[in-house]
């Protein structure tokens, strides 16, 4: 039985800020940023005739998007975090998060997420994507409870969870502005299929931070099971070829190319020259979101 007091309501707000923290600018901002950018360019991705406004994707559809991507997230993290061998990765990786420091016991935290699955499935319902929230509960449970995370199923697992995260942005950006039901075109599948891609063959780029904790938890990633060096050849070959794969299949002129190409170049310069790992996962992720700016950019533009 779990000696921590009961968790007050008052303290919930900052107990879930401090679960998903290090994931929000890594993962939800980016999620929203593909909704918003992906309706700008609509009709290339949907069988919408028209894009919706700027300002009305701003001012409704950013913080629904955004509400959709932090709740489904909210259950990731409090799903993998409790596990026992996730406080003892966690306390070699990331000390700071609330179960190292005592804040909740993972008894505290099942109780918290048998809270949270519901709260999710209401929201993700409430605008208009709960069939998509079911999938990712079900990819929660392989990779968490059935330690699809530990194997090297664990890249195809995230990839696929990824893509139901941005069709989902995308929906819900869509029928926030316009009131109706979308259907992904050719093109939007082909672009998905590309995204999915790109996170399924550059994910491992998180990995290269965390490799003390997951040698600690046998955790089998690239980084340990193919080896450091390789591993960083690998991402930083895939983030150039991405790069300029997503510039031909957008056909991207050379000024709107720039900033991809430098970010790109930027990124795998730094997994080659470990140049701080923490900080270069953080530029995967600019970089991400300028191959989403291409589609909007290049609807506009070009």
């Amino acid at each position: 039985m779990s000696s921590q007091p009961p968790i007050r309501l008052a303290h919930l707000p900052s107990l879930v800020w401090e679960f998903t923290e290090s994931d929000f600018s890594t993962f939800v901002i980016p999620n929203t940023a593909f909704g918003v950018l992906a309706a700008l360019a609509a009709p290339a991705l949907a069988d919408c005739v028209e894009s919706p406004g700027i300002w009305p994707l701003l001012v409704k559809g950013a913080p629904r998007i955004l509400l959709f991507n932090w709740a489904n997230l909210v259950v990731f993290d409090l799903a993998n975090q409790r596990l026992p061998e996730s406080v003892k990765e966690d306390l070699l990786n990331k000390p700071w998060r609330p179960l190292p420091q005592g804040h909740i016991s993972p008894t505290q935290a099942r109780q918290l997420l048998l809270g949270a699955v519901p709260a999710a499935l209401a929201v993700s319902a409430a605008l208009g994507v709960g069939s998509e929230s079911a999938i990712i509960m079900l990819l929660i449970w392989m990779y968490n409870d059935l330690k699809g995370g530990d194997e090297l199923t664990r890249d195809p697992i995230i990839a696929a969870g990824y893509v139901v995260f941005l069709v989902s942005s995308l929906q819900i950006a869509i029928k926030t502005t316009t009131a109706t039901t979308v259907n992904i075109s050719t093109t939007g599948y082909h672009w998905l299929g590309i995204v999915g891609g790109i996170i399924v063959t550059t994910m491992q780029i998180q990995d290269l931070k965390d490799q003390v904790g997951d040698r600690a938890r046998e955790r089998k990633t690239w980084p340990l099971v193919i080896g450091d060096r390789s591993s960083r050849r690998w991402i930083a070959a895939c983030v150039v070829f991405w790069t300029f794969t997503c510039i031909f299949f957008w056909s991207a002129p050379p000024w709107m190319a720039a900033i991809p190409i430098l970010l790109g170049i930027w990124t795998a310069v730094g997994v080659l020259r470990k140049t701080g790992d923490a900080q270069v996962w953080r530029r995967w992720c600019l970089w991400q979101v300028s191959l989403y700016a291409l589609p909007p950019l290049c609807s506009f533009f070009v």
